[in-house]
């Protein structure tokens, strides 16, 4: 099978059976999207959706983030990973998107990477789901399935398995064809033991070809 013949599987696969993918984070608006995606960072989402109903409530936009304290947020989000950093990178966004975007988060790849903790995942996540723009956000389960199963071919780091994906996926559905990978690496083809016999792409995946 070729690579080309893999993609259009796999995606076909995909629309078929997984259209309704979508983030399972919880935000009522963009500020809130960022910030639940800068908490999710080596932290599972539902983690993050079990701190960010106090923090939301307590502090809803970036101004009145901005005015509190480092140790403010820290006690609201403590039991995410890495707290201390997170509860610096929060406040430092919410000051310069106070000082220089009038509190409105930014719709540019570039805009987003000025914000502190705002790394080029993050930033693709916000295009994808606040402003529906193609983006492929990579974590470790989008890095991991898309090696696992072909779509890339034992690619070094998540930078250039955006480059692959990007390449090779239809601008249309690039956003959502994120969520597709991910979920299916959060709950099929875990890290440890992939659930193999459950999986819908089997016949297409190059991992399951030499192992079957």
């Amino acid at each position: 099978m070729t690579q080309k013949q893999r993609y259009e599987h796999v995606l076909k696969w995909f629309m078929e059976n997984c259209e309704e993918a979508d983030s399972e984070l919880n935000f009522s608006n963009n500020f809130e999207l960022l910030v639940a995606v800068v908490l999710s960072a080596q932290c599972t989402d539902r983690r993050v959706n079990m701190v960010t109903p106090a923090l939301f409530e307590k502090m809803p936009t970036a101004k009145v983030m901005s005015q509190s304290s480092e140790t403010e947020i820290y006690e609201l989000i403590k039991s995410v990973s890495y707290p201390n950093s997170k509860a610096k990178y929060l406040h430092e966004l919410s000051c310069v998107l106070e000082q220089e975007f009038g509190g409105v988060v930014p719709d540019s790849l570039e805009e987003l990477r000025r914000l502190p903790g705002v790394g080029q995942k993050t930033a693709n996540v916000v295009l994808a789901v606040a402003f529906n723009k193609p983006a492929m956000p990579v974590d470790t389960h989008v890095f991991r399935v898309s090696n696992r199963i072909g779509l890339t071919n034992n690619s070094p780091s998540p930078k250039e398995t955006e480059k692959v994906l990007v390449k090779n996926i239809p601008q249309e559905i690039l956003s959502k064809a994120h969520h597709w990978l991910l979920l299916h690496g959060r709950y099929v083809c875990t890290a440890r033991n992939p659930k193999c016999g459950e999986c819908g792409l089997k016949p297409y995946c190059k991992n399951s070809v030499k192992t079957a």
